[in-house]
């Protein structure tokens, strides 16, 4: 059963203005993703927004997807729930369409021990599933629980199939914990951008690669560092790293905005945008397929839209080269649609 390594890109849903599925724009997004060699492409994850598409809409993404990626490149299906039987049926589907293998987070909200993550979820999956490379997620932050990293190599132990994980804790101790357990031949990816380095060149951790937001719009420029960083040229791979930095510090945005209380007394409130918002609004702003976002996800505030915008800016001044390939598939004068304000403030919440 293969491992999962190198460069994923957990793939936007593109929206029409009327918040339906942009079909068209999914599939030149995935062509992008294509054309600059990423690794495998992730539909349908926290970044495809599957807490709000429905069942029908999240398996006729993943169907989409895999069958343009076909022979081309690797299709990691979310599939997770919590609940079980959703996750059988939703694993179901995505085999069926073609993926080479399904994410699956750890239960939200009902929020299972992790005993009970090990031996009611991950454990039924793989069971159901023998031939199908099954990759636990762990991102306590969103979930609300995770999986032991004990109770991970006990199921790798069990389960040649479950021989990934997707590691968004954050918690560097417990990756390396993680690669004692369970040796080489189990691969661990990164979840957070700006951790991959990182973890792949701690000698303690030696990750096998990322599934990466960022990647949506720099995907040669992800696929180069891992790639490089991979091979032990770490001083290369940190070039490009910071190069990249700017974008991996927007994928959660943070801001200070004012509210004003029905007393007429000013205060500020620190929003925190999370995924998908902050990259689809990069993706707007330079002329990407990728529409808003469903609710309750809505707009951020200028300030919120100016982090994002100012990020780009920088890169497009010092490492142009990480933007240029939009520029050159989508016909995008970047740096005319970064100059231009009015593009920028209507992606922002008025008043």
């Amino acid at each position: 059963m293969k491992m999962l390594d190198g460069a994923w890109t957990a793939i936007v849903t593109p929206l029409t203005p009327k918040l339906g599925v942009d079909w068209d724009g999914l599939k030149k997004n995935v062509e992008f993703q294509i054309t600059e060699g990423i690794a495998g492409v992730v539909p349908v994850g926290t970044t495809g927004e599957s807490p709000t598409l429905d069942w029908d809409e999240h398996n006729d993404v993943v169907n989409s997807v895999a069958v343009q990626c076909k022979d081309r490149c690797k299709v990691l299906a979310g599939a997770g729930s919590n609940s079980t039987s959703e996750a059988v049926e939703s694993v179901r589907h995505a085999v069926e369409y073609g993926a080479d293998a399904v994410l699956l987070v750890d239960c939200y909200y009902n929020g299972p021990s992790s005993q009970e993550l090990r031996d009611e979820y991950y454990a039924v999956v793989a069971r159901e599933f023998p031939n199908t490379t099954i990759v636990p997620y762990i991102i306590p932050g969103r979930s609300g629980t995770a999986l032991a990293a004990e109770d991970l190599a006990l199921l790798f132990a069990k389960y040649p199939n479950i021989n990934t994980v997707k590691e968004a804790t954050g918690d560097l101790d417990r990756m390396a914990r993680t690669r004692s357990m369970v040796g080489e031949n189990f691969s661990i990816v990164s979840g957070d951008d700006d951790l991959t380095f990182k973890m792949m060149s701690d000698a303690n951790i030696r990750a096998n690669g990322v599934i990466s937001v960022v990647s949506n719009v720099a995907p040669g420029a992800v696929c180069k560092m891992v790639n490089l960083a991979s091979k032990g040229d770490t001083q290369g791979a940190a070039e490009i790293c910071e190069a990249l930095s700017p974008l991996f510090g927007i994928v959660t945005v943070k801001v200070n905005n004012e509210r004003v209380l029905p007393s007429g007394e000013r205060a500020l409130v620190n929003d925190r945008y999370r995924n998908p918002l902050a990259i689809k609004v990069l993706m707007n702003g330079l002329g990407m397929p990728s529409g808003m976002c469903r609710k309750p996800l809505g707009k951020m505030s200028m300030a919120g839209v100016d982090v994002v915008r100012s990020a780009a800016m920088r890169v497009w001044k010092n490492n142009p080269e990480v933007l240029q390939p939009i520029a050159d598939f989508y016909g995008i004068d970047i740096e005319a649609r970064l100059a231009d304000n009015s593009i920028w403030e209507k992606l922002a919440l008025k008043g």
